[in-house]
């Protein structure tokens, strides 16, 4: 049974829901413990981030309701620091270290948009070699711990999001493989737990069919 959630969006960043409803929701399910992981901000990227502006007031709402709700619920107040975003300008208790986009001379590559921006950018950045854009992913990951100095490592395997039925490449592949446990090994020299995010599933990714 799972009982706390520490990878939760809001209305600050890209989210549906205001912190407090995420809250009361969390308390009807049982819910002993939460942390909120709103999106860094990031250069360019306004719709899904969160402004630097916005980072004192959305401290400020989630300590708010660390008191209000102290007797019900333990409630954390963290960041989703992608390796592209500045450092915090107010403190946070913990950071989730993410890799959302890969970047190469001919542009970036969004890995968490839709599979039509996934795939148009592995055409445009590598001439359709997923495996290569693969290898650049895991590799920019692997520094994921060094550069956001990560609590915890954020969906970890991102780059799998849209590749359900392995139609774009074999996540069985010994070179797929071998670019994956590269980073594992990296990373595990900062002894940084990695997280199970089952994000894409309750958004019902399915095939895409190229």
């Amino acid at each position: 049974m799972i009982t706390s959630d520490f990878h939760m969006h809001t209305v600050f960043c890209d989210g549906k829901n205001t912190p407090e409803e995420m809250v009361l929701s969390a308390i009807a399910q049982g819910l002993t413990a939460i942390g909120f992981s709103g999106h860094s901000f990031i250069e360019g990227q306004p719709e899904w981030t969160m402004p630097l502006e916005r980072y004192s007031a959305y401290r400020s709402e989630i300590l708010r309701l660390k008191q209000k709700y102290a007797s019900q619920i333990a409630i954390y107040c963290g960041i989703e620091q992608d390796i592209w975003s500045p450092e915090p300008p107010v403190p946070m208790d913990y950071s989730i270290g993410s890799v959302h986009s890969i970047r190469t001379d001919k542009g970036e590559i969004s890995v968490d948009d839709t599979p039509e921006i996934f795939f148009e950018g592995v055409q445009r950045c590598f001439a359709g070699d997923m495996y290569a854009a693969a290898q650049l992913y895991f590799e920019t990951v692997s520094h994921v711990a060094e550069i956001t100095h990560a609590d915890i490592i954020g969906h970890f395997d991102l780059i799998t999001k849209f590749n359900e039925k392995n139609q774009w490449f074999d996540q069985h592949d010994p070179f797929y493989l071998s670019c994956a446990f590269k980073a594992v090994d990296r990373l595990m020299e900062y002894n940084v737990p990695f997280e199970i995010n089952t994000g894409a599933m309750s958004r019902g990714w399915r095939t895409f069919p190229y």
